[in-house]
């Protein structure tokens, strides 16, 4: 086989055996999976007025203009949404990873600025870095959800 077939051979073989590995479910998600999917018209309406600008985030829950259970995301403890740029927003789940997985227990992280932190194992966790642990105890992300814009509304889900 010549060199070059062979690198061929190599580069072919690999893509392989990493696509089943892109396609599972991220190994890092330890809460659950709940139904999530809700719109916010960050233009109008003023309950969402902070996402205007970079670096802000509002908490949603169930009782966030009637959004119900598909806003209220792991056992009801509400989903952060963070305005990382103009054109991105990240959504995450309120539930700290750390507290679920080693105490069993569903703790709501708060927002302190540009992050979460957990009023129980003081993690803190970076909105602008998809959730990923800073601080603290935590090894584990939060739970992020899908997010789109298109100018005036946001939509976040995970279906």
């Amino acid at each position: 086989m010549a060199a070059g077939s062979k690198i061929k051979y190599f580069f072919i073989s690999l893509a392989f055996l990493l696509l089943p590995a892109s396609c599972e479910n991220n190994k890092n998600d330890v809460i659950p999976n709940v139904y999530v999917e809700f719109t916010m018209d960050i233009s109008y309406d003023i309950l969402f007025r902070d996402l205007l600008s970079p670096t802000n985030s509002v908490i949603v829950n169930y009782l966030t203009n009637n959004g119900g259970y598909a806003s209220a995301g792991f056992d009801s403890s509400g989903i952060i949404v963070y305005r990382t740029s103009e054109e991105e927003f990240n959504a995450y789940d309120r539930t700290c990873p750390y507290d679920y997985v080693v105490k069993n227990k569903t703790v709501r992280v708060n927002v302190d600025f540009i992050n979460a932190v957990c009023p129980v194992c003081s993690t803190y966790y970076a909105l602008s870095a998809y959730g990923q642990p800073i601080s603290g105890p935590g090894r584990y992300p939060l739970k992020n959800y899908k997010t789109s814009f298109d100018g005036r509304y946001v939509r976040v889900w995970n279906h």
